[in-house]
């Protein structure tokens, strides 16, 4: 899989993760509706499963999309919280995004 691609599936991954975990967060803290847990266990699922088509071993995937995760996560601060990301939300997520590229795109032995 082109390194395009599994970045693009990461960010899909964590998109889906940020809305199963924002839905319920609306029902429990914000007061709407319970029905919001539907949509809200599909996005859950649709994760688990874009978990499964990463390219490589559970447990470097898993690490390396905590780097694209808080990137997503920042986003989500700005776009639909309307708080303006600060420097170091900035600095922290290229950190982050650093250690998702070693992680994922390092040369391994066959």
């Amino acid at each position: 899989m082109s390194e395009l691609k599994t970045f693009g599936l990461f960010l899909l991954t964590a998109l889906a993760e940020i809305v199963g975990c924002y839905l319920p967060y609306l029902w429990l803290r914000e007061g709407k509706s319970i029905w919001l847990l539907v949509p809200a266990a599909a996005s859950l699922t649709l994760f688990a499963w874009l978990l499964t088509l990463h390219p490589t071993a559970s447990g470097r995937v898993y690490a390396a999309y905590g780097g694209v995760y808080i990137v997503m996560a920042i986003l989500w601060l700005w776009s639909v919280d309307g708080i303006k990301p600060t420097v170091w939300d900035l600095v922290g997520s290229g950190v982050a995004l650093l250690g998702m590229a070693i992680i994922m795109f390092a040369p391994r032995g066959a």
